[in-house]
């Protein structure tokens, strides 16, 4: 019975994140984005700061009729937006909050764990731009798989060297074993782990797929309603995901001044200062052209992430 209380507990906590969290990092995007270009309707939605601004984009979502194009693949449209989001639901229950068991389940492989997932949170766009019958949508699908297929290795490479440097393909093994020296020498890698998660994302200045001025919005163009409203919940997501999974695994997670009653609040704080830094992105920097965003992960990136790994083996054999 209590391992059945146990797992309950666990999943309803993991919920809750998953319900709060990306709704948080949303409202922060709207309120940073209008301090920084003088936006000035997020700032007055509902009165106090704009408190109602993210209340009034829910209700805005789901007023808007929802419509599904002739030619559209139906059964594959109405599932990307699921495909899309569910993915890093999933991810959550692998990522470690503080020490001991504060992890919705320990998983011995979880490095390729919630990378794999991560991955299946991308085809959500390829789904959704090949079944919309739009050849703007079409070319914002192939523009996400080309994206996928060229971030994906110096992401999985820069992940592979912190696993070397801690003997263990574990995230909670990973934590166990960080040191805080390990920040100035894994640095590059943690760059690069981030810098492919925005592009994964899709997130500005990688956000070429999505690029309204070029193809209207990519895979999203024909989504309407609730169903474009969870590709963006999706999105948010993937930011709290990115940003915690970087911060476990390159600034040490839970560890910090008191982290045996407040490790959790380390963990918190990390994953909220880089949420901030994927917003500052998309404000301060413009788009890069589909060639730019190659060419940044074959030539710079990978030679990065190579770099790294062979930096760790370096150190480690002199350690050992």
């Amino acid at each position: 019975m209590m391992d059945v209380v146990d797992v309950l507990w666990r999943l309803l906590a993991v919920l809750l994140a998953f319900l709060l969290l990306p709704l948080i990092v949303g409202q922060a995007e709207h309120k940073a984005m209008a301090h920084m270009q003088g936006r000035v309707g997020p700032m007055y939605a509902g009165g106090f700061h704009g408190w109602a601004q993210l209340v009034a984009d829910g209700v805005k979502f789901a007023q808007k009729e929802d419509i599904v194009p002739d030619g559209a693949d139906r059964r594959i449209f109405q599932l990307a937006p699921a495909v899309a989001l569910l993915p890093y639901l999933v991810v959550l229950i692998a990522i470690p909050v503080g020490d001991g068991d504060a992890v919705g389940q320990a998983v011995d492989a979880g490095v390729f764990f919630v990378l794999a997932v991560m991955g299946v949170g991308v085809l959500g766009s390829l789904m959704g731009g090949w079944a919309s019958a739009n050849k703007f949508s079409l070319l914002g699908g192939l523009r996400t798989a080309a994206q996928l297929l060229a971030y994906e290795l110096p992401m999985l490479l820069a992940a592979a060297s912190v696993a070397m440097a801690a003997g263990t393909l574990s995230l909670t093994g990973i934590l166990d074993a960080w040191q805080w020296w390990w920040l100035p020498w894994q640095v590059a890698g943690g760059l690069v782990f981030f810098t492919a998660g925005l592009a994964e994302l899709q997130r500005p200045p990688f956000d070429a797929p999505v690029a309204d001025s070029e193809i209207i919005f990519g895979a999203y163009t024909e989504y309407t309603g609730l169903r474009f409203a969870l590709f963006l919940l999706a999105e948010y997501a993937g930011i709290v995901v990115l940003s915690a999974l970087t911060a476990v695994l390159f600034l040490g997670g839970w560890h910090g001044p008191a982290s045996d009653s407040i490790g959790w609040v380390w963990t918190l704080l990390k994953t909220a200062v880089l949420a901030f830094v994927v917003i500052w992105l998309r404000v301060s920097y413009p788009r890069l052209r589909e060639d730019q965003i190659q060419r940044v992960a074959w030539t710079v990136l990978v030679p990065l992430a190579l770099l790294q790994i062979a930096l760790t083996g370096v150190v480690k054999v002199v350690i050992q």
